[in-house]
């Protein structure tokens, strides 16, 4: 090759090399679209799923609320009399619970969550709830509770300064309230005493609870563990249940394993579901719900019916009395919406023919079911 072909070779790689650069920009382009279409879809493991062992326990207890500015329980709860006499007996305080006055104190139901790795010595939190008829707890101070689990064990004890998120103001003629002064919390307000009898690592199978029921998404969990685990380790058991078989190198040591299966992308997948609740008149459809080839008219019948009552006099000198008589108006109103064409392949095209239709969210929930028992949509609708 000659030192002008070269040139004119030179000359060609030149001006094809900016249409080379935009063929791969735009393919990239494609590509980094495509993928961050279906990371967003994606979730985590740990987001759509639980797994045995790891879990939280109920703890409950009944306390007493002391320091109240006058907002307690009235005399009519005799539980809060009998229990604040039992505590002053035990401090050696004689009493007698008709002579008490309950006012500043409230009998209180104390809950809290304990952690299957928590142990003893670290504290939790608890929510204080009203038992009695107190008016508010705000400013109260919980008096040493014990709090139990299902086992009658006593796991925490709990003790503090309640924080209100409300408050209750009442005058003679008028009340002021704001959210729920008779629930508080304390923040780190117990202590643990005794831990869970469970330890984690000891574990030789390991169970993943779905909170998605779908075979589907069952058996890509199961691919997922096989192929991040290098082997056929998982298996499922069920619609939602996945079952994993501890490898031996992990046994004693299951924090990197579980560290890894947790951050494992799954797609969760399931029945096209439509959601009504019809107290809000909230309808939430969800994106695979398809509907076929419909035609929908929907109108609003309206009927008003006003009672009143007109007094017809006699005439003067007459012996003719006063006579009410009664008139009823009545008025008939039905909206006269044409026929509307729907066709929904997509969960877009049934919310744009639902809109040109004019239905409001109620209006809505009449049309889903009437589409349901047409057998046009195509989802289950559940009813909250």
């Amino acid at each position: 090759m000659n030192m002008q072909q070269r040139i004119m070779k030179y000359n060609r790689d030149k001006n094809r090399r900016p249409a080379l650069m935009a063929v791969a920009l735009f393919v990239g382009l494609v590509l980094w679209v495509t993928m961050s279409s279906s990371e967003a879809s994606a979730a985590r493991l740990k987001d759509i799923a639980s797994f045995s062992g790891v879990r939280t326990n109920e703890l409950v207890g009944y306390g007493l609320v002391v320091g109240l500015a006058g907002t307690g329980d009235g005399t009519s709860s005799t539980f809060t009399l009998r229990s604040m006499s039992n505590m002053l007996e035990k401090m050696g305080v004689e009493s007698n619970p008709e002579d008490l006055k309950p006012k500043n104190v409230a009998a209180v139901m104390v809950s809290a969550r304990l952690p299957v790795s928590t142990k003893p010595g670290s504290r939790i939190d608890v929510t204080v709830s009203s038992l009695g008829d107190a008016e508010s707890l705000l400013g109260g101070v919980l008096l040493v509770t014990p709090l139990k689990g299902l086992d009658g064990q006593v796991y925490a004890i709990g003790q503090g300064s309640l924080t209100i998120g409300g408050f209750t103001a009442t005058g003679t003629a008028a009340t002021a309230q704001k959210n729920i002064p008779t629930v508080g919390r304390i923040p780190n307000g117990a202590v643990v005493e005794r831990s869970v009898a469970f330890k984690f690592n000891n574990q030789d199978h390991l169970t993943v609870n779905l909170s998605v029921q779908d075979f589907g998404t069952a058996m890509q969990v199961v691919n997922k563990i096989n192929a991040t685990m290098g082997g056929n380790f998982a298996s499922a058991k069920d619609i939602s249940t996945v079952e994993l078989k501890i490898p031996e190198q992990f046994r004693g040591n299951m924090v990197p394993l579980m560290a890894s299966l947790e951050n494992l992308s799954i797609t969760p997948d399931g029945k096209a579901r439509v959601v009504v609740d019809e107290k809000t008149g909230t309808v939430v459809l969800g994106h695979d719900v398809r509907l076929s080839k419909v035609a929908v008219a929907h109108g609003n019948l309206q009927i008003v019916i006003t009672e009143s009552e007109d007094v017809s006099q006699p005439g003067p000198f007459s012996d003719g009395t006063t006579v009410v008589t009664p008139q009823t108006d009545l008025s008939v109103n039905e909206q006269n919406n044409p026929l509307m064409l729907m066709e929904g392949a997509t969960l877009q095209e049934l919310v744009d023919g639902l809109n040109a239709i004019g239905a409001a969210p109620r209006d809505l929930i009449s049309i889903i079911r009437a589409l349901k028992a047409a057998g046009a949509l195509h989802a289950d609708v559940e009813v909250i």
